[in-house]
């Protein structure tokens, strides 16, 4: 019942959907993505936001897709949003306005694949040391490209 009055809801903001296993996915453009996420949570009670990961297609354009996972506890369901961004020019808006802890999630995507989150003012490596170069969860990164050594920090 909720998966249908949500995609039913949304439908005007959404290229397209479908069900995973009980769960909506809801497939949108970059632009779509603040009016959705704040309509999920005012509207729909997605006040839980679980997480945000990039999965990279190295042959397909637009490369890469930006999937967020929210929960309702208060309807006991969950919700996907996906977004396609392209390596040319891979940013999507923060959540941090919306949900304080997308500061962090967000912070882990940039580090491992270089996703920028355009509005979140502390991108700094959370994973990674100041100074690595390159994204290690793109699937055409070298593996057996050394880093730069960079002094110990006391």
């Amino acid at each position: 019942m909720m998966n249908e009055t949500l995609t039913t809801a949304l439908a005007p903001l959404v290229d397209r959907s479908w069900d995973s296993f009980g769960m909506p996915v809801l497939e949108l453009q970059v632009a779509q993505l603040m009016p959705v996420v704040q309509r999920l949570r005012t509207e729909f009670g997605f006040t839980l936001f679980l997480d945000v990961t990039t999965v990279d297609y190295p042959a397909r354009q637009p490369r890469f897709d930006v999937v967020y996972h929210f929960m309702s506890a208060q309807h006991r369901s969950r919700v996907r949003l996906k977004l396609q961004v392209s390596e040319e020019a891979p940013v999507v808006p923060t959540l941090t306005g919306i949900f304080g802890s997308a500061r962090y999630m967000e912070r882990e995507v940039h580090d491992m694949y270089g996703i920028r989150f355009d509005g979140n003012a502390d991108l700094r490596p959370i994973l990674l040391y100041e100074g690595f170069v390159g994204h290690p969860l793109r699937k055409d990164y070298p593996m057996e490209q050394e880093q730069p050594i960079v002094p110990y920090r006391k």
